[in-house]
């Protein structure tokens, strides 16, 4: 993968430029010498003005779009399956739109994500590296690693000629049976919205454009395309759409995905409340709409309202249907310039017209390496009874054992249309070989694939009984366009992990999924490593996890509940939604669902009804020890607009090197009627034995996530209240080591 400066880019560009628009205009190739590149650049500029890369994104795009027909000007407004001219390796992909030669303007190139490049504009001929899980990068708490990982996915897409990756998804993991919960950064806003935003700038600085997606509430797959939302405002605010006001105030995202529900009766891309008021009006987004693939339901309906971008068959937005809506003045051509124009300034932005569409070659190793790398950080140790892990690697012999999804090659991602073609993969066996000759180890490893009926179930308990430790490997894998029946594992796993654990107690557990799973069983087995679906280098990434090469330092993004019945979402008329009667156009049922939980979603539910979890969010163990001590908060009263410094310190009282996540949450006064507490600030602290830092997390008031408000629905604006504010430090939700308070007391009136 290649991978250029800024400044390098630019110069490259300024001799490419004239060669894209020649060509264009004569329909050739291109041979010019890089001493003709300023020459060039004036004659293309004569002809195309919007060319001129001196010109600002604005001004080139008014140039552009002033010069377009109207046909040209539709033929723009939606993507479509077909032959690539640039690219005629590629066959008839079906996620671009159409350039138009003639003006200069490249074959908008788009791929899906957010684990990594999949379902692109060039499948399947393009293979990518195959990420961890999305989930599991919001279980490192770490926003450096959230940057590499967009670094990575926008450094590939920029190598294979794209220009739109839409990626990251932020929607919340409200309900644990979600099937695309692994795409997302589980169940805290603020937390989705810190990782998502340097997700943004790590693949933006390759000059491609993210897209922050679905907006919004599409938080269940069942009836994804016709369900209704119905929840209150300040729910709305304050939780769902909290990570996308931050992607784009903090990330500066170029684009937005609206999904397929309904939201108070209106789908999300025709909804001029969510696409206009809040979008535009209150966040000050200056880049595009683009539907989901099929979510577009009408013409000028959606463009009034504020969707820019139709993919991607056109239905909707084609000649016909907008002739139409202009000749009968339900839609106004500057409607349709306005947006043509939200995208082509960040197209221009990016460089897009300035660049050739050439698909050059991945570094495999090297992007696999920082692939392992990542994962390994997000792993989760949720338990180790007796330090067994790390595994000694003296032991003279290993059981692998597992169904074949998880135990016979790498789980690398979800199923849908995020699932990426990897470059290559590791297998569990594999990994676990690799881990052992570093090590010097001379174990004999024993593989078992244990059938999904249990049929050879015996054969796996007796190479437990017969081995000294046993690696056991469980999980679930998701895909998009359908949830989860039950939050239990599929497949008998339930039964097939009580049964080995009896056979031997030295029995490490290693779960790879995307989200929470029950563990009837979790007593009987000692230790427990979440590795989500660890991409294409899951036998590296688990071994060295297991054996004390990597040390587990992630905490969890979500909770793991005790049972079904201790989740907010435990009633059908919270999912899957109720049918009462109501009707769309065509006769069919709406299906209804009822965010009647309202803000106690998450921790917030468990920390309000007083549940006790499984595992806690925010949980997470390591091969070490930390402790977190005297907390100073400063100042103690304050007018609500000054920021508030929380400063601790943290030591690694154990024997080995490794990370803590100390997590600050705030509980406002009682008179705002909020859950316990919500998350405001976290720090990841990586220490050797012994060593101690002093870290101070600022809560500022003025911050994209309103730390001290809430959501006023009668003024529709953001208001701190006056009153105490708890501020909690510590290493989950419900291990809070460390309390103080502030007063709050605010000028009349004040709001922000």
């Amino acid at each position: 993968m290649f991978k250029v400066g800024k400044k390098f880019k630019k110069l490259v560009w300024s001799t490419f430029v004239s060669s894209v628009a020649v060509a264009a205009l004569a329909g050739g190739a291109f041979s010019a010498q890089p001493t003709q590149a300023n020459a060039e650049q004036a004659a293309v500029s004569s002809r195309l003005p919007w060319m001129d890369m001196s010109l600002s994104p604005e001004k080139r795009t008014e140039l552009l779009i002033n010069a377009m027909t109207l046909d040209q000007k539709i033929q723009q407004l939606a993507g479509k399956s077909g032959p690539i001219p640039e690219l005629p390796q590629c066959g008839s992909p079906g996620r671009h739109v159409p350039g138009i030669p003639e003006l200069g303007i490249p074959t908008f190139r788009i791929t899906n994500g957010p684990v990594g490049l999949g379902g692109g504009d060039c499948s399947p001929q393009d293979k990518a590296t195959a990420l961890p899980v999305a989930i599991g990068l919001a279980a490192s708490f770490d926003p450096n690693l959230a940057y590499a990982f967009g670094d990575l996915m926008g450094g590939e897409a920029r190598t294979l000629g794209l220009h739109e990756l839409e990626a990251p998804g932020m929607n919340l993991a409200r309900l644990g049976e979600n099937g695309r919960n692994f795409e997302y950064m589980g169940e805290d806003p603020y937390l989705a919205g810190v990782l998502s935003s340097k997700e943004i700038q790590g693949i933006q600085d390759n000059d491609i454009i993210a897209m922050s997606k679905h907006y919004v509430l599409n938080d269940q797959e069942q009836n994804r395309g016709s369900v209704n939302v119905n929840i209150d405002e300040n729910v709305l605010h304050e939780l769902y759409l909290l990570p996308f006001e931050m992607s784009v105030k903090d990330g500066n995202v170029g684009s937005i995905m609206c999904s397929y529900n309904r939201v108070s009766g209106t789908y999300a891309c025709e909804n001029d409340y969510l696409l206009n008021t809040v979008l535009r009006d209150q966040w000050g987004f200056k880049g595009y709409v683009q539907s989901d693939f099929g979510a577009t339901h009408s013409t000028a309906p959606a463009l009034n309202a504020g969707l820019d971008f139709e993919m991607q068959s056109a239905r909707f937005f084609n000649t016909a249907n907008i002739n139409a809506a202009l000749a009968e003045g339900s839609l106004t051509i500057e409607t349709v310039n306005q947006a043509l124009s939200r995208r082509y300034v960040q197209m221009f932005k990016y460089g897009i017209f300035d660049r050739p569409i050439v698909r050059g070659t991945i570094d495999a190793q090297t992007n696999g390496s920082k692939s392992r790398e990542i994962a390994e950080q997000t792993a989760v140790l949720l338990k180790n009874e007796g330090n067994l892990l790390p595994l000694n690697p003296s032991v003279h012999s290993i059981a692998l054992i597992g169904k074949a999804t998880y135990v016979d090659a790498a789980v690398a991602g979800g199923g849908g249309s995020s699932r990426v073609s990897p470059l290559y993969t590791v297998s569990p066996q594999q990994g676990l070989q690799n881990t052992l000759d570093k090590l010097g180890s001379n174990a004999a490893i024993t593989k078992v694939t244990v059938a999904n009926d249990n049929s050879n179930l015996n054969e796996a308990v007796a190479a437990a009984k017969n081995a000294d430790i046993v690696i056991l490997m469980a999980g679930v894998v998701t895909s998009e366009g359908r949830d989860r029946p039950s939050l239990s594992l599929p497949d008998s796993q339930d039964e097939m992990i009580s049964a080995v654990t009896a056979a031997n107690k030295k029995t490490a557990l290693v779960l790879k999924d995307g989200d929470p799973v029950l563990m009837p069983w979790v007593n009987e087995v000692p230790s427990i490593l979440e590795a989500w679906n660890p991409g294409q280098e899951d036998g590296n990434v688990v071994a060295n996890l297991l054996f004390g090469l990597a040390n587990p330092s992630g905490k969890l993004p979500v909770t793991y509940p005790v049972s079904k019945a201790d989740t907010p979402t435990s009633t059908p008329e919270r999912y899957p939604g109720v049918n009462q009667g109501v009707l769309d156009s065509t006769g069919k049922e709406i299906p209804q669902v009822y965010y009647s939980e309202g803000l106690e979603m998450g921790y917030r539910w468990y920390d309000a009804k007083g549940i006790k979890p499984l595992f806690a969010f925010g949980h997470g163990l390591s091969y070490t020890n930390f402790d977190i001590s005297k907390l100073v908060v400063t100042p103690k009263t304050t007018d609500g607009t000054k920021k508030i410094q929380v400063s601790f310190f943290v030591e690694n009282t154990g024997k080995v090197a490794g990370a803590e996540v100390p997590q600050v949450y705030l509980g406002l006064p009682k008179v705002a009627n909020e859950p316990p507490k919500r998350l405001v600030g976290f720090e990841k602290v990586w220490l050797k034995p012994g060593e101690k830092k002093r870290v101070t997390v600022t809560i500022d008031p003025a911050a994209s996530n309103h730390p001290l408000s809430i959501w006023e629905s009668n003024a529709d604006t953001w208001k701190t209240l006056d009153g105490e504010y708890k501020v909690y430090v510590g290493n989950s939700s419900d291990n809070i080591t460390l309390t103080d308070s502030i007063n709050v007391r605010t000028p009349a009136g004040h709001s922000k």
